[in-house]
């Protein structure tokens, strides 16, 4: 059996609501979303990176930062529509004829490559429709991956119909169990620590990651989930900056 073309697609885009612009906001003088691209080519699975952006000209920026980011990575850029955010990850596969979907969000800038390794491992090597860590919340939040082949999206772009269905990419499959066969990966005990908050929907987020990825980044740019949980449990003072956040609802979770 020919071996399937995988792509990692990233939503992002300027206008969120709690934080306007975050994806470009800088760390060690790079955009958050370049580091969430340096931090995916490290996976070696992945056959292209295309970043799902809104056709707003508030994103001409984002589509900028991924055509400078070519020379170095395989990655591209696909716009299509701000709400229907299924179509648009859809429209971003199938722009590098991509048959596996490793979906990716751009509020997770510190994703470390070997949880994304280790959720594509799992759906490729089992029988399965889906694969994420995520639909039970094991693994700090930041560390979100989602797994399953476009021709499944296709079918969710067809009959998902609900608005929740467009917004959330995987909502359809996961309001729909008995339909497709799901898998979630769970966190190692070193690693189970949900309540830790790595990911970036408030100002408060970015100073955390900015913290994390100025201590940790210089010394070993392939620093690990590992890494950044020790780093938390030596200084718990700095999960006080964002523990007030509340976590938006996971993404698939109806």
């Amino acid at each position: 059996m020919a071996s399937r073309k995988i792509v990692a697609t990233i939503e992002a885009r300027m206008t969120s609501n709690r934080l306007p612009g975050k994806v470009l906001m800088k760390s060690l003088g790079k955009p958050l979303l370049e580091h969430l691209v340096e931090r995916l080519a490290k996976v070696k699975q992945l056959d292209a990176i295309v970043i799902a952006t809104t056709t707003n000209a508030t994103d001409d920026g984002v589509e900028a930062l991924a055509l400078r980011l070519a020379d170095k990575y395989p990655v591209t850029c696909h716009r299509g529509s701000e709400e229907d955010v299924l179509r648009r990850v859809l429209e971003a596969a199938d722009s590098v004829k991509g048959q596996i979907i490793v979906e990716i969000t751009g509020d997770c800038p510190l994703l470390d490559p070997d949880i994304v390794t280790q959720t594509l491992e799992l759906y490729l090597k089992n029988t399965c429709d889906y694969v994420a860590n995520c639909t039970q919340l094991t693994f700090p939040a930041g560390m979100e991956v989602q797994v399953f082949s476009t021709e499944l999206l296709r079918r969710a772009d067809i009959e998902g119909l609900l608005p929740e269905d467009r917004e959330h990419v995987s909502w359809y499959f996961l309001r729909n169990p008995q339909l497709f066969k799901l898998l979630n990966l769970s966190a190692p005990q070193n690693l189970h620590h949900p309540d830790f908050r790595l990911t970036l929907d408030e100002i408060d987020d970015y100073k955390l990651i900015d913290r994390v990825l100025t201590e940790l980044y210089p010394r070993n740019p392939n620093f690990t989930c590992s890494d950044m949980v020790q780093l938390l449990l030596a200084n718990p003072e700095w999960l006080a900056i964002n523990q007030h956040v509340q976590q938006k609802t996971v993404e698939g979770t109806p």
